[in-house]
């Protein structure tokens, strides 16, 4: 165990807390996820991606989507699933 082990195992003992850790708040999305049906973030901070319209009527159709500023904010797990979905076309 190092030192900083020691004083946090000391520091907690003697009763003293260190607000900073003690309250961690979940973080809360800003951008939802610009798929239908889905729940999710498209934020950065979670793994939000921005695709192109053409990108997205390939896996959810036209009517699939909602856009915002000609691209479609998806979520970390739509995203993913729209990488599975392309994974096998060559687009070099």
């Amino acid at each position: 165990m190092g030192f900083k082990a020691k004083a946090r195992k000391h520091k907690a003992d003697a009763g003293e807390t260190n607000e900073t850790t003690t309250k961690k708040s979940k973080k809360v999305g800003e951008i939802p996820c610009g798929v239908n049906g889905c729940d999710g973030f498209a934020d950065k901070s979670f793994g939000g991606r921005s695709l192109s319209i053409d990108n997205a009527i390939d896996v959810w159709g036209d009517g699939g989507y909602t856009e915002r500023k000609g691209r479609v904010r998806v979520c970390k797990s739509c995203y993913r699933k729209w990488k599975k979905d392309n994974k096998s076309e060559d687009t070099y």
